[in-house]
């Protein structure tokens, strides 16, 4: 594990304690706006279209898939499910290379540094700390070696591996009320803090013993707001790109 060297603000290190304080045992983390700035998910997605991992025609198919979303004409699951079975056929080595330097050059830079801090004395405590996020695995589980959370406490939108290469095949794509499932049904356990940060974290919130808003959308602010649940914004390094979490 790297060392965070991180210097706290007063009020970021007055969050880290406010959660710390409430002993939790099982902590789970939505991921893009969450424990970084932007969308990660979408970032890659347009790092690996530059870099040719897609064929010209997958590549323009989605794309448009894409277009569609923004313009709300796509909903949300379909296009997350969309963004990781576009790779079928393609080596899962291959997919996880060019995720390890797209992450240390494009996502690592935004990382919120008390959000780094927090997951990592979290962990320290002993807390059990998991991922959640619509973005694709590869993204997800390249992250969390930079926030103490093991691989095998990730669920992310994933697809079958078959012979080493990527399947058409989805078998989870937590998003929505299918974020508080993919919660009950893999961890089965009361969770005592959950972070989100956008109304597609809002089921997940929904569950926690403690629900925290971090840097909200304003969707997901006014609701935070009518049920007095803690809200914290986090200072960031960088800027982020995309906007989905």
């Amino acid at each position: 594990m790297q060392s965070a060297n991180l210097t706290m603000t007063e009020s970021a290190q007055r969050f880290i304690d406010r959660v710390l304080n409430l002993h939790p045992k099982l902590a789970v983390f939505d991921c893009d706006g969450t424990l970084w700035a932007g969308d990660a998910g979408a970032d890659f997605f347009y790092f690996e279209i530059k870099r040719g991992l897609l064929s010209p025609e997958v590549a323009k198919w989605i794309l448009a898939r894409y277009d569609g979303y923004l313009a709300g004409t796509v909903d949300e699951l379909s296009i997350c499910g969309e963004m990781v079975t576009i790779h079928e056929g393609i080596p899962e080595a291959e997919i996880r290379a060019l995720v390890r330097e797209f992450f240390a050059a494009v996502v690592e830079p935004r990382i919120f540094p008390e959000m780094q801090e927090l997951t990592r004395r979290l962990a320290v405590k002993g807390c059990e700390v998991w991922a959640v996020s619509s973005t694709n695995n590869w993204v997800i589980e390249e992250a969390v070696t930079r926030f103490a959370i093991p691989l095998d406490r990730v669920l992310a939108a994933t697809v079958e591996i078959d012979h080493g290469r990527a399947t058409k095949r989805l078998l989870r794509v937590p998003t929505d009320e299918l974020k508080a499932t993919a919660i009950q049904e893999v961890i089965a356990r009361p969770v005592d803090a959950v972070f989100g940060n956008s109304i597609h974290d809002l089921a997940m919130l929904e569950i926690a013993a403690n629900p925290f808003a971090i840097n909200p959308t304003p969707d997901l602010e006014k609701i935070s707001r009518q049920r007095n649940w803690t809200t914290y914004k986090p200072g960031v390094r960088g800027q982020g790109l995309g906007n989905r979490s």
